[in-house]
């Protein structure tokens, strides 16, 4: 195989065998293809698409390209959720222990945050003594006496989709559907689930920026799951809006723990809900209503709370954080940002709160940034509520007392005021099941 011939065909439109691209991964991953013959062939593919076979042998590929995780013992009630990426996007701390006491597995591998987005590693660091990180038998015998066991991303899992990933963020070749659901498909065929729930952003504060291209996306990865024996089902949801009111860690966690003892915002009740119903479905053979009463009896009567306090000692975290959230404290530095004048908010670009939330210190800026755990934000309205003049909009939390001006300015830049009422925005557009079936879904608080 010469690589220049793969490049020439792409070019043109052509489609690559199964042969052909399981062949270029396995050079790529060991070095014989250089990074700037396979920018080539990712442009090609940027401009050319790619079929579904190519996508999916693609998947397989990049899948089998390094470590991969045995989950066979717990058969379909293995199950993982897997999020595009958002602001306040706390959903796994939620449902993971709501899908784990209705008697899933949730044996899960999740990243670290990056810019405005946050990562469910991050927050869990934030309880003293949690381990991100569990030799493989460990974490398996975790999933199986707990219910649910949540590290970090193996160094070797899925290597080729690091290496590409990393090359298509400097050669403007990101934003390629094929590519985008590769991508985020390999490591979750790698990490071994029977059953996948897609959690796909979309507006402001996510990579999809309109619901149409969400379901795009999100249809091609149901595929994708389908063609590798997986139970795979999508959500659409909305990331126009910062999701909750706490976006920061230690902030999020404490957001969490109220939803799980009953309380909390509505927005993020209603979407954890949603996502728990579908994973409960898939890995616990139920069907939509019987899984959405499953879900709430764990949820209200106290049973999720009782497996996340279970979790959090399991992996080595102090439990009693989560008994008293209170201990987490608060930063040393506080900041407001008021509303200049009286109205509706209309509209909070969820991008801009979050990079104001990275500016004081709740995201990273580099891969090498140090997180401040209890650096954040408070949004205290959402789009739709009415405000009055100098009413507090956000509360803002930093250890730099340096960083609240500009993070201040940068909230301001996010909010769009109206003197007239506006409608509110829906939280879920769509679900795509587990037969890549397109249907309307109404959430329900």
């Amino acid at each position: 195989m010469r690589m220049y011939d793969l490049i020439e065909k792409k070019k043109h439109g052509g489609t690559l065998t199964d042969e052909e691209i399981r062949e270029m991964i396995a050079l790529y991953t060991d070095g014989t293809i250089p990074d700037y013959q396979m920018s080539a062939l990712m442009m090609a593919i940027y401009f050319q698409g790619m079929t579904d076979a190519e996508t999916f042998t693609l998947t397989e590929a990049m899948a089998k390209s390094g470590d991969t995780v045995c989950l066979d013992r717990f058969g379909d009630r293995s199950v993982d959720k897997h999020s595009t990426g958002g602001v306040g996007d706390k959903t796994t701390l939620i449902v993971a222990p709501i899908v784990a006491a209705a008697g899933g597995i949730v044996a899960k591998m999740s990243g670290r945050g990056l810019g405005h987005t946050g990562g469910t590693v991050d927050k869990l660091e934030s309880f003293p003594g949690f381990r991100t990180s569990l030799p493989p038998q460990e974490f398996a015998d975790q999933a199986e006496r707990v219910g649910l066991a949540v590290i970090g991303q193996s160094a070797n899992l899925a290597p080729a989709d690091k290496k590409l990933y990393a090359l298509r963020d400097v050669t403007a070749t990101v934003d390629s559907l094929p590519l985008i659901a590769s991508s985020i498909m390999s490591k979750k065929l790698a990490a071994g689930t029977r059953s996948i729930v897609l959690d796909v952003k979309c507006g402001s504060g996510a990579f999809m920026r309109t619901p149409e291209d969400a379901t795009r996306l999100a249809e091609t990865m149901v595929r994708i799951g389908i063609a590798h024996g997986r139970n795979t089902a999508a959500v659409i949801t909305n990331m126009d809006i910062p999701l909750g009111h706490a976006i920061g860690n230690a902030m999020e966690v404490t957001e969490a723990i109220e939803v799980l003892r009953g309380g909390g915002p509505d927005d993020l009740r209603t979407v954890c809900l949603t996502l728990a119903t579908r994973m409960i479905a898939l890995s616990c053979k139920k069907s939509i209503d019987e899984a959405r009463t499953i879900a709430e009896d764990c949820l209200y009567g106290g049973k999720a709370y009782a497996k996340f306090c279970e979790w959090i000692e399991a992996q080595g975290g102090d439990a009693s954080y989560a008994k008293d959230p209170a201990l987490f404290g608060r930063a040393a530095h506080t900041g407001e940002v008021c509303a200049e004048a009286g109205g509706y908010l209309s509209a909070c670009n969820a991008e801009l709160i979050g990079t104001a939330a990275m500016i004081l210190g709740a995201g990273r800026q580099t891969k090498d940034s140090v997180i401040d755990l209890r650096a954040g934000i408070l949004l205290l309205k959402k789009p739709g509520d009415p405000v009055e003049k100098g009413e507090v909009i956000a509360r803002l939390f930093t250890e730099r007392a340096d960083t609240l001006d500009a993070a201040a300015d940068t909230v301001r830049a996010a909010l769009t005021f109206s003197e007239t009422a506006v409608e509110k925005q829906p939280l879920i557009f769509a679900v795509i099941d587990n037969h890549a079936v397109f249907s309307k879904e109404e959430p329900t608080p």
